[in-house]
């Protein structure tokens, strides 16, 4: 009995442990395969599709990255703003990063070798060093880095930075200027500035006439004015021409700056347009001649003159004589007249053949020919 008894117990114990070893299911609905991978896929592709995007939409923006930075007091470091303001008398120290810099600022600096500028090149960035400002240095100054191959460098438009620095003094409401008497040329295709540049950007700055003696309302429409600039006609007409100037003032303290002749110029932009004249094309030995090279164009665009005539080779001694003057077509047009006459004294067989004059200007240039003879 004790025997049976026992046998009992043990299949009972061995039932229950099969019973707990199965895992038990909570629904008999048949599982879709892949059903739980194509929900999660669906929660974790979302954010990832928005992230792609932005990141996408980022990069096709055109990426400038300014190079600049303004050495302060004390080895402190700052990007400097677009507009600065700084009292005349200090020094300014600019920075731009690169291995190859560039500097770009106020040309008279250049014009008169200013020692007071220092530029140099680090292994890591280019240095300038401005001591002693005064008024006159009032202007943009910039930077750009180099690519270089070998000796090629070109300017890498991607890295730069630029700032305009007001250096004010009191006693200088204008930029200072070496003539007490400018001229400005307005041509209809482009805006006229009258360069009336303050050094202190809050002043208030009119422009007026000499004759009649009249304020120039400045309206936004003709005529604007611009801080960096000064006034600005933004469509010159031959109405706009006569003797101009600018008044300023800052707290309380009035200042009147340079005169300016305006000019209206009516001559379109291209190489020279040049005549060639003989004061004889045939000429009998001995005999004296010259040969007139005659340009008319804009009057702040220098020409140059370069001649080709039959003696050269022969080292045959001449006589070359170079000129221009201000003319005006009409009572309201200005254009620049510019010559060169070759002279020849006492004719001789080697002179007789084509005398060739060849003009240059910043458009191009212009070869024109005339044949002298002898007899």
């Amino acid at each position: 009995m004790k025997l049976w008894l026992l046998l009992c117990l043990l299949l009972l114990c061995e039932a229950l442990q099969k019973v707990n070893g199965q895992q038990p299911t909570k629904s008999r609905r048949p599982k879709v395969l892949g059903e739980n991978k194509i929900k999660l896929a669906s929660k974790r592709m979302k954010p990832k599709f928005s992230t792609i995007k932005e990141r996408v939409s980022t990069d096709s923006a055109p990426k400038t990255q300014s190079i600049m930075t303004q050495v302060m007091d004390k080895g402190r470091y700052q990007k400097p703003a677009a507009i600065l303001n700084q009292v005349a008398g200090q020094s300014i120290e600019l920075r731009c990063k690169g291995s190859q810099i560039e500097w770009g600022y106020p040309s008279y600096l250049d014009t008169f070798k200013d020692s007071r500028l220092t530029i140099k090149q680090h292994d890591r960035y280019g240095q300038l060093i401005l001591r002693n400002t005064t008024a006159a240095d009032t202007g943009e100054f910039s930077c750009w880095a180099q690519s270089c191959d070998g000796y090629i460098c070109v300017k890498d438009e991607s890295k730069a930075g630029s700032t305009y620095i007001f250096f004010a003094d009191k006693d200088e409401l204008f930029v200072p200027s070496p003539t007490y008497f400018e001229i400005v040329y307005m041509y209809p295709d482009k805006p006229g500035v009258i360069p009336c540049r303050v050094t202190i950007p809050t002043a208030k700055v009119t422009l007026h006439q000499e004759f009649p003696a009249e304020e120039i309302k400045a309206d936004g429409t003709n005529l604007a004015y611009d801080v960096k600039k000064g006034f600005v006609y933004l469509h010159p007409r031959p109405e706009h021409m006569g003797v101009l100037y600018c008044r300023a003032e800052a707290q309380g303290k009035p200042q009147i700056s340079i005169k300016y002749r305006l000019l209206y110029v009516e001559v379109p932009s291209g190489p020279p347009s040049a005549t060639l004249a003989a004061s004889s094309n045939k000429v009998s030995g001995g005999d004296n001649f010259n040969v007139l090279c005659t340009v008319l164009g804009e009057p702040d665009v220098a020409v140059e003159f370069s001649w080709t005539y039959p003696g050269q080779e022969y080292e045959r001694p001449v006589t070359i004589q170079d000129s221009w003057r201000l003319v005006h077509r009409g009572s309201r047009h200005t254009m620049r007249l510019s010559q060169s006459m070759i002279t020849v004294e006492d004719f001789e067989t080697i002179d007789a053949g084509y005398y060739i004059c060849t003009v240059h200007n910043l458009h191009g240039r212009t070869t024109v020919a005339v044949q002298v003879e002898g007899f």
